[in-house]
């Protein structure tokens, strides 16, 4: 999955915004049952850029309903 920045996240209409914020929380939740699982991710930083997106694309919610 992509991982999006604050211009790219700016350019997304509403329901973009809404799809792709379910996309990383999905992809957020797999990441933490493996990790509870006891298995290693993949690529540890990951974990950290996706939290970052969804932050970004809930601020720039909040950006929009003001």
């Amino acid at each position: 999955m992509a991982i999006f920045r604050a211009k790219e996240i700016a350019q997304l209409s509403d329901v973009e915004l809404q799809e792709q914020l379910a996309k990383f929380r999905l992809e957020l939740v797999q990441h933490y049952g493996t990790v509870s699982a006891g298995g290693a991710p993949e690529n540890p930083g990951h974990i950290r850029e996706l939290r970052r997106t969804i932050a970004r694309i809930k601020t720039e919610q909040n950006k929009r309903r003001s």
